[in-house]
């Protein structure tokens, strides 16, 4: 039986979620299908997350556009949310839909009795849930995409597999190792052999000197090797984090699994993550685990808040996490 989204994407529990769509039946419908190159989809897709970054309060901190699927890393900031104003409100979601006429004619300043005007407000604060509900951000981004998909090859129906996975993040380690999980995934397909070229991935973005648009909304690192209490970084050194991506890919690519590097990067014994077990998630994070990714003691914490019996992943989490 399906579990509720709401049981699945708790801002309480952790605000920070790896995400997953697939196109119906996993057809290669960003890539190339009977001689039709269909790969200006994943331009769209990155454009349309440059625009919706801008109006959720949802951050990326990792994405990669396959060919008939994409990921997501993201990062849930309710609190900026609620400090947004009401005008803030209003002009953020008046961008992707109309208000209601109650909503509407409150934004316009007009006359209204006292039970109006709660029911406006009340309408705006939902709205205002909405703009870090991660279900609507999956909703705003998908949607458009199927309908200009559906309407380049004149047909109607699904054109995404259904609703998205998502798995819970409980951790910065495992932050960490859905992101680079993430950003491996077109060496992992045999589509690049090195990091910069490795097309719409937020490691290339990174890598881009240029700035390019995604370079710049993607969830920054904190610039140093400490940690921060700042939830809008990532709380490590982007030289750290290029290094540790290709000091991995370098392992699959060369089919080194489990063998470990003399150098193996600072970052894995500062957060106490065996080498060999990151190099195994970096090859089956979503194998390995299912609803949720972090140490195994978080993990049961959130098996016993949720009353889940059981939860897939404890063995890989203590192999992993120490």
């Amino acid at each position: 039986m399906p579990i509720p989204r709401k049981s699945l994407v708790s801002v309480d529990t952790t605000p920070s979620y790896h995400v997953v769509s697939r196109c119906v039946r996993r057809t290669f419908l960003f890539g190339i299908v009977d001689s039709k190159d269909f790969s200006h989809r994943r331009d769209a897709i990155v454009a349309r997350l440059a625009d919706l970054t801008q109006l959720f309060c949802i951050d990326i901190s990792a994405y990669a556009i396959m060919s008939n699927h994409y990921h997501l890393v993201v990062r849930i900031q309710k609190q900026r949310a609620l400090e947004l104003s009401v005008e803030d409100v209003i002009t953020r979601w008046s961008a992707l839909y109309s208000l209601p006429a109650l909503s509407k004619r409150y934004a316009d300043g007009e006359g209204m009795s006292d039970a109006e005007a709660i029911e406006a407000i009340r309408q705006i604060e939902e709205r205002r849930a909405r703009l870090y509900d991660l279900s609507w951000f999956m909703r705003c981004l998908n949607e458009p995409i199927a309908r200009m998909a559906n309407a380049e090859d004149n047909c109607t129906g699904r054109f995404w597999e259904g609703r998205f996975k998502s798995q819970a993040l409980l951790d910065e380690c495992a932050e960490l190792q859905a992101m680079a999980y993430v950003d491996l995934n077109p060496i992992r397909a045999k589509m690049a052999t090195a990091l910069e070229e490795s097309d719409f991935t937020s490691i290339q973005a990174r890598l881009d000197h240029t700035e390019s648009p995604m370079r710049l909304l993607l969830r920054p690192f904190a610039g140093d090797s400490h940690r921060t209490n700042n939830p809008t970084h990532i709380p490590y050194n982007l030289v750290e984090y290029i290094q540790l991506v290709d000091w991995s890919g370098r392992q699959i690519k060369t089919g080194k699994r489990g063998i470990i590097s003399a150098d193996t990067p600072p970052i894995l014994a500062k957060l106490h993550i065996r080498s060999a077990a990151w190099l195994a998630n970096c090859e089956g994070l979503e194998q390995n685990y299912h609803r949720v990714i972090g140490s195994a003691a978080r993990m049961m914490e959130f098996c016993e808040k949720f009353k889940q019996q059981r939860i897939v992943g404890i063995t890989a989490a203590r192999q992993a996490f120490g």
